[in-house]
């Protein structure tokens, strides 16, 4: 395989202090990196011209090829709303890889994404985590499953509510799901191996916390039911959302509960989200909580993932903690900050080129490498940026 050597770049490691240097790539993994490296004879050298060099960003919630760009119904496969717990659907089996928006994707410099069911359900389904180019999603799997989503607030009891059937209330929705809980408690202790049940053995995992529970909650009393349902049945927590986390920030600081909060860049376009602030990041980070922001792709356009970090700057959150909000933190959620999220000798050589600083709105990601293979350029000619063909 190709080694590529980038030089002469503004190396922005994020597990580190900048530096002015090159990143070696091969087999893609990142073989070396630092200010006076040897370059292996016969790289491919990509001299950067003091451009800023940085891991690809990562998107820990997002419905991207699930809920796809100007389908309508046809491409929206975010929920299945015909029963309330559907633990046993899997993101992966309805992603479209061929979906505009992971081209949006690269041209926001986002080389990984995890892909949640929808909040319509009060257990909604797996989540996946993939990179953002390849035409087989086998071959885009990082890892699967990558937790399971469930949901509190309004979605599931408007959903069920409409429908006139349990959980048509907050207390349902908790109720539900800890039926489901018990249900899956009661069938890891049966002998009968040849029993098997989707719903139950997705439960299982979250049980034996091989996998955690993410958790869609807006609301502050949303988020204590989140929390006292992990107490009860001892699962990793992850909470999405978060919109009035910073409400309960010291409890969740001190839980180690990590937040993924976003959308940030939509109206309060329901009761819930009343609180919503792009200041709530700072709020929370300020409070000692591992923060990652998340666009809900397509509630926001997935390319705007740097945009809401730079906002949020604006607002209060510290810059370094900003750009781990979108690097390592989602990573480590991911359970994938071994091989992603920060530029490390043996990391995955997922890393982007920037005009300049990212955090600053006229700068743009200008290439984009995914295990050491440019898939993304930006062509300042047509203003377009080209995507190496996915088939």
């Amino acid at each position: 395989m190709t080694v590529t050597a980038i030089v002469n770049a503004h190396v922005v490691p994020i597990e580190g202090v900048p530096f002015d240097g090159s990143v070696v790539m091969e087999n893609g993994k990142i073989t070396a990196l630092g200010t006076d490296i040897a370059v292996p004879e016969g790289a491919e050298i990509h001299d950067a011209g003091g451009q800023w060099l940085l891991p690809g960003l990562i998107d820990a919630h997002v419905h991207l090829g699930t809920h796809e760009e100007g389908e309508g119904w046809a491409g929206d496969d975010t929920n299945e709303m015909t029963d309330p717990v559907t633990a046993g659907v899997r993101a992966i089996d309805a992603v479209n890889p061929y979906d505009p928006g992971f081209d949006d994707a690269l041209a926001g410099g986002i080389t990984a994404v995890n892909v949640n069911p929808g909040s319509g359900n009060p257990i909604g389904g797996l989540a996946v985590a993939i990179h953002t180019h390849g035409r087989y999603i086998e071959e885009m799997v990082l890892r699967s499953p990558s937790g399971l989503k469930s949901a509190l607030g309004e979605n599931p009891k408007r959903v069920y509510g409409d429908k006139k059937q349990t959980p048509s209330t907050r207390l349902g929705t908790a109720m539900v799901i800890r039926k489901a809980f018990m249900d899956a408690q009661n069938y890891m202790g049966k002998a009968d191996e040849n029993a098997r049940d989707p719903k139950l053995e997705a439960l299982a995992m979250v049980l034996r916390r091989e996998i955690p529970w993410r958790q869609h909650a807006h609301r502050a009393d949303d988020i204590a039911t989140a929390i006292r349902l992990a107490d009860e049945f001892g699962y990793e927590l992850v909470l999405d959302h978060g919109t009035e986390a910073h409400l309960l920030a010291d409890v969740l600081a001190e839980r180690g509960i990590p937040v993924l909060i976003g959308p940030l860049f939509t109206t309060k376009s329901k009761v819930e989200l009343r609180g919503r602030s792009i200041a709530n990041p700072g709020k929370l980070a300020a409070a000692g909580v591992e923060i990652s922001i998340i666009t809900d792709h397509p509630v926001i356009p997935i390319n705007f993932l740097i945009h809401q970090a730079t906002f949020a700057i604006k607002e209060g959150l510290d810059r370094e903690t900003a750009l781990r909000s979108i690097t390592i933190n989602p990573a480590k959620v991911l359970g994938l900050a071994d091989r992603m999220g920060s530029l490390e000798v043996g990391k995955d050589a997922d890393v982007v080129l920037w005009s300049g600083d990212p955090l600053d709105v006229m700068q743009r990601a200008l290439t984009v490498w995914i295990g050491g293979r440019a898939v993304y350029t930006y062509d300042a000619a047509t203003r377009a940026g080209v995507v190496v063909p996915r088939g």
